[in-house]
């Protein structure tokens, strides 16, 4: 190994352990590698500009944008009664509507975060209400969120299409399985921890007219991932022109049906979408430059000759491909990670013979699970903060989630055919 690739793994793992933010350690080990390496500091910013100018990368402001214009346009709270009426009337209820309503706001926003502030902020509350520990009720809302980083539309769908070149329409339709097993895997473990704690089912089952009352409130809410998955699929627009009309959908929706979006409120929401949609498109810059330094060295083909090194059998070497992701994704931003590890993940994959859509979908849930994972889980954070609850508190609720999550990533991993049925398909 080089000594420009010894800088670089150096200044960035340092920079991890003293608690610098990523984005910084990705910038600086950059910086310090050009210098090492006597290449012109200017390559930083061309590949800093290179990184970001990618057509496809658009949808992804519009995305954040459109789910931050939809929660404030009312749509959430529609889903989450539509769920309600569902399954209101099962033992551990409540807890299934945390699930279902983030399955179903995972199809508008397509962020982990924005679907556990979304829903936990609703659902939180009311669960400690009617008898759930808050503890498990944040750490229920926190291993939902991530459910939106698989369901199309996904933003770190999105982010791999374009590092690794692959069709995103493809990778958007290798996660529904995968998002909807982690939901009802979710779901049974509501129902077993509600008998366990003595909660009953909170109500009767409703009525067909209630059933009927709710579908036609939330009937909006429920036709925006039918616009905007069937344009995708329909050949109608692109994902990058999908996320322009989700935004235009929930301004018409959330003004001029609902009422509840506020022309003075654009502004401020506008304004909050923006700020994390540089945070992500801020990652991607810096992070092309550290990517195309860690090609350069040749790092990709070290570590992929590395892991290969430790056995030949492919369901070994996938075990240890999930394994390592897991750890990347809870110590590290998924998108930084996809972009840095892109080259180091396609020849792994190309080694054990993994379909690159396949691989697509495990690379992405396994970051997934990442952002509900301890110590550095985005999601986490999120739903400790809406509850207001320790990072602790909640991540100690969290492990049994986290079970689930990966019980259903090792189907994913060793069962292609849950990824790979729906592209077939459409394909």
């Amino acid at each position: 190994m080089s000594a420009a690739a010894i800088t670089l793994l150096a200044v960035f793992i340092g920079g991890l352990l003293t608690g610098v933010p990523i984005v910084f350690c990705i910038g600086l080990a950059s910086v310090v590698t050009l210098w090492v390496a006597d290449f012109p500091q200017m390559i930083l910013a061309q590949r800093v500009l290179s990184g970001t100018n990618v057509l496809s990368l658009l949808a992804i402001p519009g995305f954040i944008l459109a789910g931050e214009l939809m929660m404030h346009g009312g749509l959430s709270k529609r889903l989450v009664r539509i769920c309600q009426t569902l399954v209101q009337h099962v033992t551990g209820g409540l807890g299934m509507v945390t699930v279902l309503a983030a399955t179903f706001f995972a199809a508008i926003s397509g962020s982990a975060p924005a679907t556990t502030a979304a829903i936990g902020g609703i659902m939180i509350p009311e669960m400690e209400k009617r008898g759930w520990k808050k503890d498990f009720a944040a750490a229920l809302a926190s291993a939902a969120g991530p459910i939106g980083q698989m369901i199309p539309p996904s933003i770190p769908m999105i982010i791999w299409g374009v590092v690794a070149e692959e069709s995103i329409s493809q990778l958007f339709l290798a996660g529904i399985i995968p998002g909807i097993l982690i939901a009802a895997g979710l779901m049974i473990l509501c129902y077993f921890t509600a008998r366990r704690q003595g909660i009953s089912a909170e109500t009767s089952r409703a009525t067909k007219s209630e059933l009927i009352n709710a579908i036609r409130d939330g009937k909006w809410a429920l036709l925006a991932p039918i616009v905007i998955l069937g344009g995708i699929y329909g050949g109608i627009f692109t994902p990058t022109e999908a996320a322009a009309i989700g935004v235009t959908y929930a301004l018409v929706i959330g003004i001029f049906v609902h009422r509840e979006l506020r022309i003075p409120d654009l502004f401020n929401i506008t304004l909050k979408a923006m700020k994390t949609a540089t945070v992500v498109c801020f990652i991607i810059a810096v992070a092309s430059a550290f990517g195309w330094l860690v090609a350069i060295e040749q790092l990709p083909a070290t570590i992929a000759n590395g892991i290969l090194s430790v056995s030949s059998n492919p369901y070994v070497l996938l075990f240890l491909l999930n394994l390592f992701l897991l750890f990347v994704g809870a110590i590290m931003d998924n998108i930084a990670a996809m972009i840095i590890l892109g080259g180091v993940l396609q020849a792994l994959g190309v080694h054990i013979g993994l379909d690159p859509t396949h691989l697509g979908a495990i690379v992405v849930i396994n970051l997934a699970i990442g952002m509900a994972t301890p110590p550095f889980g985005y999601s986490l954070f999120v739903g400790a903060a809406t509850s207001n609850l320790s990072i602790e508190q909640v991540s100690k609720a969290l492990w049994p989630m986290l079970l689930v999550q990966f019980v259903v990533l090792m189907l994913v991993t060793y069962v292609p055919f849950i990824t790979l049925a729906l592209p077939t398909l459409i394909r």
